[in-house]
Protein backbone atom coordinates (compact mmCIF):
# COMPACT_ATOMS: atom_id res chain seq x y z
CA UNK A 1 0.00 0.00 0.00
CA UNK A 2 0.72 3.21 -0.61
CA UNK A 3 2.20 5.64 2.59
CA UNK A 4 0.14 8.38 0.86
CA UNK A 5 -3.04 6.62 1.49
CA UNK A 6 -3.14 7.00 4.91
CA UNK A 7 -0.99 10.39 5.07
CA UNK A 8 -4.04 11.65 3.15
CA UNK A 9 -6.55 11.67 5.35
CA UNK A 10 -4.20 12.39 8.26
CA UNK A 11 -3.58 16.28 6.55
CA UNK A 12 -7.72 16.53 6.45
CA UNK A 13 -8.30 18.73 9.43
CA UNK A 14 -11.80 20.18 10.80
CA UNK A 15 -10.88 23.60 10.84
CA UNK A 16 -8.46 25.24 7.82
CA UNK A 17 -6.03 27.82 8.61
CA UNK A 18 -6.27 26.08 12.38
CA UNK A 19 -2.71 25.25 13.18
CA UNK A 20 -3.82 22.97 16.07
CA UNK A 21 -2.51 19.06 15.74
CA UNK A 22 -5.98 17.43 14.17
CA UNK A 23 -6.45 15.64 17.55
CA UNK A 24 -7.14 19.43 19.04
CA UNK A 25 -9.23 20.08 16.38
CA UNK A 26 -11.10 17.10 16.05
CA UNK A 27 -11.76 17.32 19.92
CA UNK A 28 -12.73 20.38 19.37
CA UNK A 29 -15.48 20.05 16.92
CA UNK A 30 -16.93 17.29 18.57
CA UNK A 31 -17.29 19.34 21.42
CA UNK A 32 -18.79 21.72 19.02
CA UNK A 33 -21.43 19.52 17.79
CA UNK A 34 -22.22 17.25 20.55
CA UNK A 35 -25.73 18.54 21.05
CA UNK A 36 -26.45 18.03 17.62
CA UNK A 37 -24.59 14.82 17.21
CA UNK A 38 -27.33 12.01 17.09
CA UNK A 39 -29.52 14.39 15.37
CA UNK A 40 -27.67 15.07 12.19
CA UNK A 41 -26.72 11.00 12.27
CA UNK A 42 -30.28 10.32 12.23
CA UNK A 43 -30.60 12.62 9.13
CA UNK A 44 -27.70 12.28 7.32
CA UNK A 45 -28.15 8.29 7.24
CA UNK A 46 -32.02 8.67 7.20
CA UNK A 47 -31.43 6.11 10.14
CA UNK A 48 -29.38 3.47 8.58
CA UNK A 49 -26.69 3.70 10.97
CA UNK A 50 -28.57 1.60 13.33
CA UNK A 51 -28.44 -0.94 10.72
CA UNK A 52 -25.13 -0.55 10.03
CA UNK A 53 -23.91 -1.05 13.76
CA UNK A 54 -26.24 -4.19 14.14
CA UNK A 55 -24.32 -5.77 11.12
CA UNK A 56 -21.01 -4.71 13.01
CA UNK A 57 -22.10 -6.56 16.15
CA UNK A 58 -23.00 -9.57 14.25
CA UNK A 59 -19.64 -10.17 12.88
CA UNK A 60 -18.38 -10.47 16.86
CA UNK A 61 -21.09 -12.61 17.84
CA UNK A 62 -19.61 -15.72 17.56
CA UNK A 63 -16.58 -14.65 19.64
CA UNK A 64 -19.10 -13.84 22.73
CA UNK A 65 -16.32 -11.27 24.00
CA UNK A 66 -16.89 -10.74 27.91
CA UNK A 67 -14.65 -7.49 27.38
CA UNK A 68 -14.89 -4.94 25.03
CA UNK A 69 -13.62 -1.74 24.27
CA UNK A 70 -15.14 0.41 21.93
CA UNK A 71 -12.80 3.41 20.78
CA UNK A 72 -14.43 6.91 19.63
CA UNK A 73 -17.49 5.89 21.75
CA UNK A 74 -19.16 9.76 20.89
CA UNK A 75 -22.28 8.99 21.89
CA UNK A 76 -22.29 5.66 23.39
CA UNK A 77 -25.20 4.20 20.36
CA UNK A 78 -22.70 1.57 19.69
CA UNK A 79 -21.51 0.94 22.97
CA UNK A 80 -25.03 0.15 24.05
CA UNK A 81 -25.72 -1.77 20.56
CA UNK A 82 -23.05 -4.61 21.81
CA UNK A 83 -24.32 -4.70 25.23
CA UNK A 84 -27.74 -5.69 24.07
CA UNK A 85 -26.68 -7.73 21.68
CA UNK A 86 -23.50 -9.34 23.29
CA UNK A 87 -24.06 -8.97 27.02
CA UNK A 88 -20.49 -8.69 27.78
CA UNK A 89 -19.51 -8.05 31.57
CA UNK A 90 -17.68 -5.14 30.73
CA UNK A 91 -17.81 -2.67 28.11
CA UNK A 92 -15.15 0.55 28.28
CA UNK A 93 -15.78 3.44 26.08
CA UNK A 94 -12.92 6.09 25.11
CA UNK A 95 -13.60 9.31 23.55
CA UNK A 96 -11.45 12.38 22.70
CA UNK A 97 -14.83 14.82 23.25
CA UNK A 98 -15.75 15.36 26.90
CA UNK A 99 -19.33 16.62 25.50
CA UNK A 100 -19.75 13.68 23.43
CA UNK A 101 -18.96 11.45 26.52
CA UNK A 102 -21.55 13.40 28.86
CA UNK A 103 -24.12 12.94 26.14
CA UNK A 104 -23.28 8.89 26.18
CA UNK A 105 -23.12 8.74 30.26
CA UNK A 106 -26.41 10.09 30.43
CA UNK A 107 -27.93 7.49 27.76
CA UNK A 108 -26.35 5.13 29.69
CA UNK A 109 -27.68 6.24 33.14
CA UNK A 110 -31.13 6.11 31.91
CA UNK A 111 -30.68 2.56 30.82
CA UNK A 112 -29.68 1.53 34.29
CA UNK A 113 -26.46 0.27 32.43
CA UNK A 114 -23.65 2.09 34.53
CA UNK A 115 -22.49 -0.65 36.25
CA UNK A 116 -21.80 -2.10 32.72
CA UNK A 117 -20.60 0.39 30.34
CA UNK A 118 -17.98 2.46 31.45
CA UNK A 119 -16.73 5.78 30.09
CA UNK A 120 -13.43 7.95 30.16
CA UNK A 121 -11.75 10.55 27.89
CA UNK A 122 -8.68 9.45 26.02
CA UNK A 123 -6.48 9.74 22.76
CA UNK A 124 -6.58 6.13 20.66
CA UNK A 125 -2.74 7.29 19.93
CA UNK A 126 -1.89 6.04 23.33
CA UNK A 127 -4.82 3.99 24.60
CA UNK A 128 -4.46 4.16 28.36
CA UNK A 129 -4.85 0.18 28.83
CA UNK A 130 -3.01 -2.81 29.33
CA UNK A 131 -1.71 -4.97 26.62
CA UNK A 132 -4.01 -7.83 25.41
CA UNK A 133 -6.94 -6.54 27.89
CA UNK A 134 -9.95 -7.28 25.86
CA UNK A 135 -11.57 -9.81 23.41
CA UNK A 136 -12.99 -7.12 20.98
CA UNK A 137 -12.22 -3.87 19.97
CA UNK A 138 -14.75 -1.85 18.17
CA UNK A 139 -14.70 1.66 15.75
CA UNK A 140 -17.40 3.10 14.54
CA UNK A 141 -17.42 6.70 12.31
CA UNK A 142 -13.77 6.76 13.71
CA UNK A 143 -10.95 6.19 11.89
CA UNK A 144 -10.82 9.05 9.13
CA UNK A 145 -10.48 10.72 12.58
CA UNK A 146 -7.35 9.47 13.77
CA UNK A 147 -4.21 11.87 13.47
CA UNK A 148 -2.14 9.01 12.86
CA UNK A 149 -3.83 5.90 11.27
CA UNK A 150 -1.46 3.48 11.24
CA UNK A 151 -0.42 4.40 15.04
CA UNK A 152 -3.80 4.28 16.04
CA UNK A 153 -4.32 0.26 14.84
CA UNK A 154 -1.16 -0.77 16.40
CA UNK A 155 -2.74 0.66 19.75
CA UNK A 156 -6.19 -0.98 18.90
CA UNK A 157 -4.45 -4.29 18.44
CA UNK A 158 -1.60 -3.97 21.15
CA UNK A 159 -5.04 -4.08 23.48
CA UNK A 160 -6.40 -7.09 22.01
CA UNK A 161 -6.28 -10.34 23.19
CA UNK A 162 -4.70 -13.14 21.22
CA UNK A 163 -7.17 -14.26 18.87
CA UNK A 164 -9.68 -11.40 19.47
CA UNK A 165 -11.34 -9.31 17.36
CA UNK A 166 -11.40 -5.54 15.91
CA UNK A 167 -14.26 -4.17 13.90
CA UNK A 168 -13.84 -0.75 12.14
CA UNK A 169 -17.18 0.54 10.52
CA UNK A 170 -16.60 3.26 7.87
CA UNK A 171 -17.92 5.53 6.03
CA UNK A 172 -16.89 5.18 2.48
CA UNK A 173 -17.28 6.47 -1.58
CA UNK A 174 -19.13 4.16 -3.94
CA UNK A 175 -17.47 3.57 -6.76
CA UNK A 176 -20.51 3.38 -8.57
CA UNK A 177 -20.53 6.76 -11.07
CA UNK A 178 -24.13 7.58 -11.36
CA UNK A 179 -24.52 6.61 -6.99
CA UNK A 180 -21.27 8.84 -6.52
CA UNK A 181 -22.66 11.30 -8.20
CA UNK A 182 -25.78 11.53 -5.88
CA UNK A 183 -23.86 11.42 -2.90
CA UNK A 184 -21.46 13.75 -3.69
CA UNK A 185 -24.33 16.14 -4.50
CA UNK A 186 -25.93 15.17 -1.06
CA UNK A 187 -22.67 15.05 0.89
CA UNK A 188 -20.96 18.08 -0.56
CA UNK A 189 -23.78 20.34 -0.67
CA UNK A 190 -26.59 18.82 1.55
CA UNK A 191 -25.19 18.14 4.68
CA UNK A 192 -22.50 20.96 5.31
CA UNK A 193 -26.16 23.08 4.84
CA UNK A 194 -28.13 20.80 7.03
CA UNK A 195 -25.59 20.72 9.94
CA UNK A 196 -24.82 24.45 9.66
CA UNK A 197 -28.61 25.31 10.42
CA UNK A 198 -28.42 22.49 13.33
CA UNK A 199 -25.20 22.38 14.91
CA UNK A 200 -24.19 26.04 14.17
CA UNK A 201 -20.67 24.50 12.83
CA UNK A 202 -20.59 24.08 8.86
CA UNK A 203 -16.84 23.33 9.10
CA UNK A 204 -17.50 20.33 10.96
CA UNK A 205 -20.42 19.13 8.24
CA UNK A 206 -17.64 20.27 5.05
CA UNK A 207 -15.04 17.84 6.88
CA UNK A 208 -17.10 15.05 7.09
CA UNK A 209 -17.08 13.77 3.35
CA UNK A 210 -13.41 15.39 2.87
CA UNK A 211 -12.07 13.09 5.38
CA UNK A 212 -14.56 10.34 4.25
CA UNK A 213 -13.06 10.54 0.65
CA UNK A 214 -9.40 10.57 2.32
CA UNK A 215 -9.78 7.77 4.27
CA UNK A 216 -8.12 4.85 2.97
CA UNK A 217 -10.66 2.12 1.87
CA UNK A 218 -10.94 -1.42 1.13
CA UNK A 219 -7.73 -3.14 0.77
CA UNK A 220 -5.61 -0.16 1.04
CA UNK A 221 -7.69 -0.13 4.95
CA UNK A 222 -6.63 -4.08 5.63
CA UNK A 223 -3.31 -3.42 4.74
CA UNK A 224 -2.99 -0.63 7.32
CA UNK A 225 -4.81 -3.65 9.83
CA UNK A 226 -2.33 -6.33 8.59
CA UNK A 227 0.70 -3.76 9.49
CA UNK A 228 -0.83 -3.77 12.89
CA UNK A 229 -0.17 -7.27 13.36
CA UNK A 230 -3.88 -8.38 12.72
CA UNK A 231 -4.91 -11.62 10.27
CA UNK A 232 -7.46 -12.71 8.79
CA UNK A 233 -8.57 -9.20 7.36
CA UNK A 234 -11.76 -8.82 5.88
CA UNK A 235 -14.64 -6.20 4.46
CA UNK A 236 -17.89 -6.11 3.63
CA UNK A 237 -19.42 -2.69 1.50
CA UNK A 238 -22.56 -1.63 2.76
CA UNK A 239 -25.83 0.40 1.05
CA UNK A 240 -24.10 0.84 -2.22
CA UNK A 241 -20.76 1.21 -0.61
CA UNK A 242 -21.37 4.43 1.10
CA UNK A 243 -20.33 2.12 4.66
CA UNK A 244 -17.53 -0.69 4.98
CA UNK A 245 -17.35 -3.29 7.65
CA UNK A 246 -14.11 -4.10 8.40
CA UNK A 247 -12.25 -6.99 10.23
CA UNK A 248 -9.07 -8.36 12.03
CA UNK A 249 -8.16 -11.20 14.54
CA UNK A 250 -5.05 -10.48 16.61
CA UNK A 251 -1.98 -13.05 16.31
Amino acid sequence: MNSNNSNKVEQVTPYAGNTSAKTEQVRQMFDSIAPAYDFMNRAMTMGIDIWWRQLAVKRLKHLRPSQILDVATGTGDFAIQLHDSLHPERIVGIDLSSRMLDEAAHKVKARGLESAITFEQGDCMALPMPDEAFDAVTVAFGVRNFEHLQQGYREMARVLKPGGMLCVLELSTPTNRLIRWFYDLYTLHIIPWLGSLKSGDSSAYRYLPQSIAAVPQGDDMLQLMRNAGLKETRFKRLTLGVCTIYTGIRS
